[in-house]
């Protein structure tokens, strides 16, 4: 009896197992996907990581690509980077672009070669120009003469003297002081040009030689807590500068910022009817690190009420040629052997120095 129970729970149990079985297969066949993994998911984390990895440094482009700095690459360029990489650009854009990079800037024009080209007319006496330079004439007034020639009367240079000016400027709320010092022996010369106030001083010198021609300087200095200079080597038809600037051309009749305000006065001295008003007197001129040429036009005698007196003076004007040129007024006064009785210089912001003659002291 043990026995047929046994074998009848053994087919009941197999009975059941088979119906299971039945039931779990038939559940899997009904709904073949519910055990697939998601396709949806996963290819959204794919891409989502492609598209991090595309946004690349721009640094990363190699140098050989051209691109304006002030563009951004298109956004399809930044997703596929790769091929942004690795595609050089068009043979028909490289080739231009090599040839830019290859071709060297051309170097700023110098001062130099300005003045260089530009001496022929003065020395050449060229008519006046017709521009801001030039004053307005007075109908029927003929019009000026030609550039006047440097001839100078050697008796007509100013005799040694001690010439002191008070100085006004823009940019000082006090007054300066100033003392111009010429002295001729022979046929040598020196200047001294001081400008000071509370133990501060600039100073300009030229010395050089007299001539037939007027001045011929042969060393100007420029010194505001350190000197700068230049040097006329009349051998050699040049000037050079401590300052390491070019080398200029010298020019006949040359003068440097100092030795030119006796130069115009003594060639004023020595034909003053050779300079009516509008007419121009062209000088090349030396500072301490280039060459400029100064062209002066004459205006009309003026009388000025100065700090030492009254003085009767005629007008020189340079007007700026560039647009950072200085313009320089000078009245020369007959009673001071045409040397300066003011001397006016205004810079191309506004900013001006003026200088007013004060006294006249014997050269010490």
């Amino acid at each position: 009896m043990a026995g047929v129970n046994s074998v009848f729970s053994f087919k009941v149990l197999a009975a059941i197992t088979v119906a299971v079985l039945g039931a779990h297969l038939a559940a899997l066949q009904a709904n073949p996907m519910a055990l697939r993994p998601s396709q949806a998911e996963p290819t959204v984390r794919a891409f989502i990581t492609r598209s991090i990895e595309a946004v690349a440094p721009p640094m990363a482009m190699p140098a050989g690509t051209h691109t304006t700095k002030t563009q951004s690459p298109p956004p399809r360029q930044r997703a596929r980077p790769s091929a942004s990489r690795s595609a050089p650009p068009p043979a028909s854009q490289a080739a231009p672009d090599r040839a830019q990079a290859a071709t060297p800037m051309p170097p700023p024009r110098e001062e130099v070669e300005a003045v260089s080209r530009q001496a022929q007319d003065a020395v050449a006496q060229a008519p006046p120009d017709t521009g801001a330079e030039q004053l307005a004439l007075a109908p029927g007034t003929p019009p000026p003469p030609r550039d006047s020639t440097l001839a100078v009367a050697a008796d007509k240079l100013p005799g040694s003297v001690h010439l002191k000016y008070q100085v006004q400027a823009n940019k000082f709320p006090y007054r300066l002081n100033a003392d111009l010092l010429w002295q001729q022996t022979g046929d040598q010369y020196a200047a001294r040009l001081e400008i000071s106030a509370f133990g501060q001083a600039r100073v300009q010198t030229s010395r050089g030689q007299i001539t037939p021609q007027g001045l011929a300087p042969l060393r100007f200095s420029d010194k505001f807590r350190s000197e700068v200079a230049a040097h006329f080597n009349r051998a050699q038809g040049k000037v050079t500068f401590s300052a390491n600037t070019p080398d200029v051309a010298l020019l006949a009749g040359a003068q440097d910022r100092l030795s030119v305000l006796v130069q115009l006065a003594a060639m004023v001295a020595s034909a003053p009817q050779s300079y009516p008003r509008g007419s121009t007197i062209t000088i090349q001129t030396i500072g301490p690190r280039a060459a400029d040429l100064w062209r002066f036009t004459v205006g009309e005698p003026e009388t000025l009420a100065l700090p030492g007196g009254p003085q009767a003076t005629l007008k020189l004007l340079r007007n700026p040629r560039e647009p950072f040129d200085q313009k320089v007024e000078l009245w020369l006064a007959p009673a001071l052997d045409y040397l300066p009785a003011r001397i006016r210089i205004t810079e191309s912001n506004g900013d001006y120095v003026d200088q007013q003659w004060l006294e006249t002291e014997p050269p010490t």
